[in-house]
């Protein structure tokens, strides 16, 4: 048996703004924008050099109940970890696009990490593993 997670939705507020933040401020890869009615997109977004990986859907609230998740999907936990091959390199974006760094770079067994939140305040880990 073979599988593998294709897709993880994480509700936003809208789609443009998303795919703004995704996109040209992290670097992400618009990979799919399909309307699929007049107020429905299939929007997908993977981060670079992630070719067959499993890519964000930005999902839009589509009522208040989902409107109530935007920015704490995980009750305050970090939602997503990123992996990436050079953490000094990222987090000086996140400086530079003004995203904000909840936790500055440090060191551990595992590797270098930083915590930083998204445009809605969901927290992501970004993470350099150690050579193993």
């Amino acid at each position: 048996m073979n599988q593998r997670l294709a897709n993880i939705a994480i509700v936003v507020k809208d789609y443009d703004e998303a795919i703004d933040f995704y996109v040209n401020k992290l670097h992400f890869q618009l990979m799919e924008d399909t309307p699929l009615s007049p107020t429905k997109r299939w929007v997908r977004v993977l981060p670079p050099g992630s070719e067959n990986g499993c890519c964000l859907l930005l999902a839009k609230a589509k009522n208040e109940e989902e409107a109530s998740r935007i920015g704490n999907q995980t009750g305050g936990r970090v939602f997503l970890f990123l992996f990436t091959d050079d953490l000094e390199r990222d987090y000086q974006n996140l400086l530079d696009h003004q995203i904000k760094v909840v936790r500055p770079p440090s060191e551990h067994e595992y590797g270098k990490v930083t915590v930083f939140e998204d445009l809605y305040g969901n927290l992501w880990d970004l993470i350099q593993p150690s050579k193993v």
